[in-house]
């Protein structure tokens, strides 16, 4: 009788250590983003609400097609494009336009993902690289913020929400003047920092109680939402606590020689986007690097790209085009930081 004998299968890492699935991954991606997305309609009202399920939508119909066009089965089942559409509403304002939004989320799934060849290739983080099409795009509605916790949000939309293509939004200073609310300025936390050197209170910016983009919501409620996925094994912890690092000894002695201009690291890493990107979008998988030594230059360029935008820059913030570059210098980051294969001698070291 001929004995059978099964044969040895041999593959290159990553080697699966438990059972679990990309889509049970991002699965569990979506549930920690859905506490923070609660939090914004809550303070931004149907806007946001409207926001965030026009760019969800525009992303999963934009998968769809370009799956269609290049003959590959559809991808949406397994709740990447939805991260990217919750992601990318996140990073808009709450009246953001939503004609605009939908466009942001078919260059966001285009550009960003199927132009590299769909979920695994895409070179950076689909979501940011939508934002970054529309802030080049529609730069003025992009920079147009309205108040916290109006009342009526629920009730009715911020005007510019519902504008038409190609028609120009209303101005939101008499809609605000109509709700006879005051002090508003119509700046962010940062726009007053860089520009009037007022830092707002750490307890504000924990709450997430000021005006900012649909995403800019409670830093607290942000980092516990990241944690959760930390704790589950979902997340590198080591990407994020490499960005908080780089954040704060970059921006650290600019505060110490001038406190009364240079805003506190404390003040940079609570204010902004810093938090959502730090946890939600730095730490993509696809984007980040493999290598040990690599995240931790990776999360640290980060950090340091996002406060010399910030500090120097035309920009009030950096979080993004920091981030873009981080995953840009991705592969060039591995290759330089990939360790010794165990007993292999340096290429110095050879005769």
């Amino acid at each position: 009788m001929a004995l059978t004998s099964k044969p040895i299968e041999i593959r290159t890492s990553p080697h699966i250590r438990k059972a679990i699935s990309v889509a049970q991954i991002m699965r569990n991606v979506v549930y920690a983003l859905l506490p923070i997305c609660a939090w914004s309609v809550y303070k931004f009202g149907l806007s946001a609400l409207l926001l965030l399920l026009t760019t969800t939508v525009a992303c999963a119909l934009s998968e769809s097609l370009f799956c269609w066009l290049s003959g590959r089965n559809n991808t949406v089942r397994d709740f990447s494009v939805i991260i990217t559409g919750l992601l990318l509403g996140l990073t808009l304002p709450p009246g953001f336009p939503l004609w605009m939004a939908a466009v942001a989320g078919f260059m966001a799934i285009g550009l960003g993902k199927a132009l590299f060849g769909g979920l695994g290739y895409n070179v950076m983080n689909p979501a940011l690289v939508g934002r970054a099409f529309v802030q080049a795009a529609f730069p003025v509605a992009i920079t147009t913020w309205t108040p916290a916790f109006v009342p009526g949000r629920f009730s009715e939309a911020i005007p510019s929400t519902l504008t038409t293509p190609f028609m120009t939004p209303p101005d939101a200073t008499v809609w605000i003047q109509a709700l006879a609310i005051d002090g508003f300025t119509g700046a962010t936390p940062l726009a007053l920092q860089k520009f009037e050197h007022i830092s707002a209170s750490t307890i504000d910016l924990l709450t997430g109680v000021l005006a900012g983009s649909a995403g800019e919501s409670s830093a607290l409620l942000v980092f516990l939402c990241g944690l959760y996925l930390a704790l589950r094994g979902m997340m590198d912890w080591r990407i994020p606590a490499a960005v908080f690092t780089g954040t704060i000894l970059t921006s650290l002695p600019f505060y110490l020689v001038s406190p009364e201009i240079y805003p506190s690291p404390q003040f940079m890493i609570l204010s902004g986007g810093l938090m959502l990107g730090a946890m939600f979008m730095a730490s993509d998988m696809v984007g980040s690097p493999l290598t040990p030594r690599g995240i931790w230059l990776y999360g640290f360029s980060i950090g340091f790209l996002t406060v010399m935008i910030r500090l120097f820059g035309g920009l009030t913030e950096g979080v993004m085009y920091a981030i873009l570059i981080g995953n840009v210098l991705t592969p060039l980051i591995d290759s330089v930081t990939q360790p010794r294969v165990y007993g292999a001698r340096r290429q110095e070291e050879r005769p």
